[in-house]
């Protein structure tokens, strides 16, 4: 039923008050004290049945069962009022007074309001010493969030202050709405945030919640629902608690929480509401959870009395700060002394006076003091806000007065003349600083509490702190964990494995299967859902949680390979170099002549060039390197090889087709052409390459596909059309080689060299083909030494094949040297022929 509904039915039950008046005497002994400025309490001191379903039923509290912490927190109220006014320094000549209401249903808590008001609307200038010129400056109370909405906002409207001392739903901080709202207990948004920080504690990320069907239940599953999965905590079940719950339902919601396999569970839900969700929680024997309670039931005796309620397994709960009231126990010792005194007088209620009022005053104070309810940690907890709310008014009025060490001002004072006076209040209160925000609460401040059991005898131990905004700590080894003994796991799917990302298996985030991050991927922890790729210059092995360098792969300098082709190399130069010098030497002899004369000088040039370009191998690639590698080899290579093929088809044609030959070979031959032949070839390859180079220069690169975990150092187009181009060039050049060198093959000896020149094309061709056939499988710096072995062995086979046997007849047989023995060869080879 709406509020509007409530209040126009509970307006209709005020008209038969007589001239339209609420007469505000209180009908029951102790429960109203005269002074210069009263204060209202609202206590719940009785407990009723809700209304059924209809309008709003309003009848005697005391119908009901008397409530303990009610009543305590009542008793606070009036210790503190006596204290104040025993007080020399507070308020020093001004009496506080009181009234107090039994707010055991929130139909009451309307109609006290409304009783309130109409205390607002009499004339303030009526005898200030009769009941009827008393009226409130101010409101403590009530105890819950649903039961303070109604006076929030019709107080509100008249600026008439009111401080809740249990009152926690966030709504309440609206001040549009309740402007003149105020409470010493923190907002359920803190209690929310501290939860939140207790689940990520303990790395509870499965949960469920269990709220009661009020505002301060809806409001903080809601917040729980908005903030749990900003932090990754997943919300398997929410249920709703109502005072008039069928057990049936709270059956099957025990069952549901049971099949969503959760071990903890939040109960945010007023202490009432939870002793028939946890019979239903003890009747199917659920053991070993783990339940976080709300302010609100932590250390309520109601809840922690259910029988059997020390099995469902460990309790953990958020409670006010726990603050201690000296003289509060003496006070209601006394309390209960004078109750006895008056137990046979004709003050008691005892149902013989007008019974005109009852709904509002049925209650009297000794009747409770003698039930003699016990106090607990709890009550004098809770005792403690009622004692700072009292306080505030009290400071806030000492302001108004102009109070000094002395004396206050004798004035009236309105309750909207106390609101602003309220808002700035800040004094210290035991070891604690007393204000307000500007949303009307205290600073957050919470205990973390855990019950502890010793059989079936229940007590409770702070086990943590926690200070807004988001400070907790929590001794886990002082919790009494049922069960293993251990904490336990709230979590819908294990964690993975370093380096395996999470694939989600149904709609909540917690609940996943995991999956190997694969090779050049990783798994960043702060996104443990996908597996990235590593970037291009980086690699991961599989499973893997960071990348990590490349292994750069080149022929360095110092490497082992590389030291043995330098000496390598350093003897191809010495050998072409000593050689070359060798036939300078002997330039006109005929073994120097015959193996070509001055071209035999080129040719050993052009070796010793192609030997090295070789260097151009080793360290990291360079512009200048690039461009020279390929081309200088496949130049010098070419000029040799040309040499050859010029050389030995003169001998062919000398030897074999001298009456053949037409006139114009012998003008060739005279005329240079063999040099000019060779010109051609060396210069058809040059512009080959230099126009490879110049229209697709090659340049340092890194080749990271190749390997996954490597990074190949190389120069770039090392196979393009241009460069396949040279090679087809060079492959037809030496197939004419060899087929001139072939057919002179019965030659006379000193120029028959088609065996030597064979040797040396065969060599260089298989060698070549050994590298291009590693180089297609691997490009680690054993291919890069691979190419510079080929390079090198291509010098020394032509070296050894072509050069050597005539640098060995020169220097170790001079007597084969010789015009002579060159005529008797060739007439030998003439009568052979004939």
């Amino acid at each position: 039923m709406s509020a509007a509904v409530k209040l126009l039915s509970l307006g209709c039950f005020l008209l038969p008050f007589s001239d339209g008046k609420l007469d505000y005497e209180s009908w029951g002994d102790g429960m109203q004290l005269q002074g210069d400025f009263s204060l209202a309490g609202f206590f719940p001191l009785h407990q009723t049945a809700a209304a059924s379903a209809g309008l709003p039923a309003v009848g005697p509290c005391n119908a009901g069962t008397p409530t303990q912490h009610g009543f305590h927190l009542m008793q606070a109220m009036r210790f503190t009022v006596e204290e104040i006014n025993n007080s020399t320094a507070l308020l020093p000549g001004v009496k506080l007074g009181y009234q107090m209401y039994d707010i055991c249903s929130e139909p009451a808590s309307i109609l006290a309001t409304l009783d309130l008001l109409s205390q607002q609307q009499q004339s303030f200038s009526e005898d200030r010493n009769s009941n009827q010129g008393q009226r409130s400056v101010a409101i403590i109370g009530p105890d819950s969030s649903s039961k303070s909405f109604p006076p929030a906002a019709l107080l509100g409207a008249y600026l008439v202050p009111q401080i809740s001392y249990e009152a926690t739903t966030e709504q309440l901080s609206n001040k549009f709405l309740y402007p003149s709202f105020f409470r010493t207990i923190p907002s359920d948004k803190n209690q929310v945030t501290a939860m939140i920080q207790l689940l990520l504690r303990f790395n509870w990320t499965w949960i469920a919640i269990i709220a009661s069907d009020n505002a301060y239940g809806i409001d903080a599953m809601q917040s729980l629902s908005q903030q749990a999965p900003l932090h990754s905590i997943c919300i398997a079940f929410q249920g709703l608690l109502s005072s008039d719950q069928d057990p049936s339902v709270s059956k099957q919601m025990v069952k549901n929480i049971l099949k969503t396999k959760v071990t903890t569970i939040i109960i945010f839900a007023s202490r009432t509401q939870v002793p028939n969700f946890f019979a239903a929680v003890i009747e199917q024997n659920v053991t070993d959870k783990v339940w976080l309670a709300s302010e609100d039931w932590s250390l309520s005796s109601v809840v922690s009395g259910v029988p059997g309620v020390h099995t469902i397994g460990t309790v953990l709960g958020i409670s006010i700060k726990n603050k201690s009231l000296p003289g509060f126990e003496e006070f209601e010792r006394r309390s209960f002394e004078t109750s006895m005194q008056h137990s046979n007088t004709q003050e008691v209620w005892n149902g013989t006076k007008d019974r005109e009022n009852e709904c509002l005053h049925s209650t009297d104070l000794y009747s409770l003091v003698r039930l003699k309810l016990p106090l607990y940690d709890y009550d004098v907890t809770s005792s403690f806000n009622v004692y700072k709310a009292v306080y505030a008014v009290a400071h806030a009025l000492h302001q108004v007065l102009g109070c000094d060490s002395e004396r206050c001002e004798k004035r009236s004072v309105q309750p909207w003349q106390l609101l602003p006076w309220i808002k700035q209040v800040r004094f210290p209160l035991g070891n604690m600083l007393v204000y307000f925000d500007e949303s009307g609460n205290p600073p957050a401040e919470y205990d973390i509490v855990t019950w502890f059991w010793r059989g079936t005898q229940w007590s409770f131990r702070v086990v943590g702190l926690y200070r807004g905004p988001m400070m907790l700590t929590v001794d886990a080894e002082q919790v009494d964990w049922r069960g293993s003994g251990d904490v336990p796991l709230s979590i819908c799917s294990p964690a993975c494995l370093p380096g395996h990302e999470q694939i989600p298996s149904g709609p909540h985030t917690c609940c996943f299967d995991c999956q190997a991050c694969p090779t050049n991927t990783f798994l960043n922890k702060s996104h443990p859902t996908a597996c990235q790729p590593c970037p291009k210059e980086l690699w991961s092995p599989p499973r893997s949680e960071h990348c990590l360098k490349r292994t750069v792969l080149l022929l360095a300098w110092d490497a082992p390979f590389s030291k043995a082709l330098l000496f390598f190399m350093a003897v191809c130069l010495l050998m072409t170099s000593g050689s070359a010098v060798i036939l300078l030497l002997n330039l006109n002899t005929p073994v120097s002549k015959s193996a070509g004369g001055h071209t035999c000088l080129l040719m050993l040039a052009a070796l010793t060039a192609a030997a090295a370009s070789s260097l151009c191998h080793f360290g990291p690639p360079s512009p200048l390197a690039c461009v020279l590698k390929q081309p200088l080899f496949i130049f010098s290579f070419t000029v040799c090889l040309a040499c050859i093929t010029v050389r030995s088809f003169q001998v062919v044609c000398i030897f074999k087709f001298a009456s053949k030959l037409p006139p114009a070979y012998d003008k060739w031959a005279k005329k240079r052409g063999p040099e000019f032949t060779i010109l051609l070839l060396s210069a058809s390859i040059l512009l080959i390459s230099v126009l490879r180079v110049t229209l697709d220069p090659p340049q340092p690169s890194q080749d990271l596909d190749f390997y996954l975990d490597s990074v190949v150092l190389e120069c770039s187009k090392t196979i393009s059309a241009g460069s396949g181009l040279e090679l087809v060039y060079v492959a037809v050049l030496s197939m004419v080689c060899f087929t001139f060198s072939y057919m002179g093959k019965d030659l006379p000896a000193n120029y028959n060299e088609a065996k030597c020149i064979t040797f040396s094309l065969m060599v260089y061709m298989i060698s070549w083909i050994s590298f291009f056939t590693i180089y297609l499988v691997s490009r680690d710096p054993f291919t890069m030494a691979a190419q510079v072995f080929a390079t090198l062995l291509s010098v020394l086979a032509f070296l050894g094949g072509y050069f050597l046997p005539k640098i060995y007849i020169i220097v170790l047989k001079p007597q084969m040297n010789t015009t002579a023995h060159f005529q008797n060869c060739i007439q030998m080879y003439t009568m052979n022929k004939q």
